[in-house]
Order: structure tokens, then C-alpha cells, then sequence
């Protein structure tokens, strides 16, 4: 039997296939199957950054094992803990924060593999603004890029993008917006992303 329109056949639907796993695609589908859970991170977040200002990142593979950043007026206090040790908690009671809130923060990044969350400043017409980052192993949302983490950032307010869906600096201008020296992508009014070698 002649197999050879079966191999014509199979080959432009991984073309196909290659096309619908964009960037955009991917991670606009990891955006909305967990929207609830990012959405709670972010709120939570800042609202226990307000309380005392800190960010905190995954830092083993199986995802047992944290970074925590602790921000004083004069230092900042840098902590490495396993999610099962009793200091962990006590850490946190002793530079006051919250540890209940804190560790369903953590609990809930856990569940979704987001590796790093932090605060971020930021100015449009000499105002200060702030946005929530967050950054998620690319792994964990495109089994083919192992090297690479989709950083997401949380405006408080709409922002304003070109026809192409790229951040711009204000809406009165053309010039694109970038934060780290990086370029970002529209998922929604207030939420974009861009792909980085680096999770912060």
C-alpha cells in the first residue's frame, strides 16, 4: 500500500500546530485557564507589599524551596527556605508580616508554577504608578521552551497599545513602552507579557 498521502497529509498540520503554539497563543491560554488564581496573586500581593514591602521566588525545580526578599528602610533581608521548615513562619512573624496571608500567597503560585512576583515603579508625566510582576517557567506553560520565562505584568489602569498589540508609552504617542529594557505584549487592557531569559 502506498503511504505517501499520509505523510503529505501530516506534515502541514504540524505546520499547523507549530502556528497555533505562538508565543501570544500560548500564553494568552496560560493567562485564562488560570485567571481566578493570577488575579488573587496580584491582589493579594499587593495588598501584604503595603504592609511590608518584600518579593518572593521559587528557586528549586519541584517548587518546595523559596527566596525570600525582606525590604527595610535600610536593607534588604534575603532568606532561602523550605516550604516545610517551622523558621519559615517565624521568619515572617519577626520582620511582621502577615504569615497566614503570606503563605497562601505562596500556596497559591505553587499551584500554578509561577516562579517570582515583585512590585515594580514606574512614572507617566513625572506621577508614580506601580505594577505587579509576575513570572512563570516557560516550561510550565510550552514544554518546548526550557530556557525562557513569561514575565507578566499587572497595570493598575488601561494602558494603550499599537494595532499590533505592542505596550506603548502613552496614548498621545507611538513610542513603545519598555520595562527592563524589554518590549511588552497586550493580553487585556491592564495585563501584558514578554519572554525573557531571565525570571526578574
Amino acid at each position: 500500500m502506498n503511504k505517501r498521502p499520509v505523510t503529505i497529509l501530516i506534515f502541514p498540520l504540524l505546520v499547523l500546530g507549530l502556528f497555533s503554539c505562538s508565543p501570544k497563543n500560548i500564553t494568552g491560554k496560560y493567562y485564562y485557564e488560570n485567571e481566578q488564581t493570577l488575579n488573587r496573586i496580584e491582589k493579594s500581593y499587593k495588598e501584604l507589599y503595603h504592609q511590608k514591602p518584600f518579593t518572593v521566588a521559587f528557586t528549586a525545580k519541584d517548587f518546595k524551596t523559596i527566596s525570600l526578599e525582606i525590604i527595610t528602610d535600610t536593607l534588604s533581608y534575603i532568606y532561602e527556605f523550605s516550604l516545610d521548615e517551622s523558621r519559615l513562619a517565624d521568619t515572617l512573624v519577626k520582620y511582621g508580616l502577615p504569615a497566614p496571608g503570606l503563605l497562601e500567597l505562596i500556596r497559591e503560585m505553587q499551584s500554578i508554577r509561577c516562579t517570582w512576583v515583585n512590585m515594580l515603579d514606574y512614572y507617566v508625566d513625572q506621577k508614580k504608578n506601580n505594577m505587579v510582576f509576575m513570572s512563570v517557567k516557560a516550561v510550565a506553560v510550552n514544554p518546548f521552551s526550557y530556557k525562557k520565562y513569561y514575565i507578566l505584568a499587572y497595570f493598575s489602569q488601561p494602558q494603550s497599545f499599537d494595532k499590533n498589540g505592542n505596550l506603548l508609552d502613552k496614548r498621545a504617542t507611538r513610542r513603545l513602552r519598555k520595562i527592563n529594557g524589554q518590549t511588552f505584549k497586550r493580553i487585556n487592557d491592564k495585563v501584558c507579557y514578554t519572554i525573557s531569559g531571565h525570571f526578574r
